[in-house]
């Protein structure tokens, strides 16, 4: 079953401004989680806005039948980028999605936004 990672890509941090950025902290972010993903064993994928302006920058972590996590408040950088891959990979190895709170990258710690319980099943 496959995890995806989610990423707003028109996440805004307080300090972004026209006059200081060219463009939203969410496309940098973007770019370093999808190098980071790259020939590992999840997914990623862009959206234009996670509603979550107050918590940028945003993502999501997602599987079918999973409970699914959106994070926030992330700095685009390589650390943030890493961690963010890596409990993307043991949400992918989890039967449920749940981590055990000792194995979370130290990056991901502190950016718990929501949690989703999975939708129901067709036989529900």
């Amino acid at each position: 079953m496959t995890t995806w990672i989610t990423i707003c890509d028109t996440c805004k941090r307080d300090d972004w401004s026209e006059d200081t950025h060219e463009r939203p902290h969410g496309v940098d972010l973007a770019e370093l989680v999808e190098a980071a993903a790259e020939g590992r064993n999840v997914r990623t994928r862009r959206v234009s806005c996670l509603m979550g302006c107050k918590q940028g920058c945003n993502i999501a972590i997602q599987a079918e039948g999973k409970l699914a996590y959106t994070l926030g408040r992330f700095e685009p950088i390589a650390e943030a980028a890493e961690g963010i891959v890596a409990y993307a990979e043991m949400h992918s190895a989890s039967a449920s999605g749940q981590v055990p709170f000792r194995d979370w990258p130290q990056a991901i710690k502190g950016h718990f936004v929501t949690r989703h319980p999975p939708l129901p099943g067709a036989e529900d």
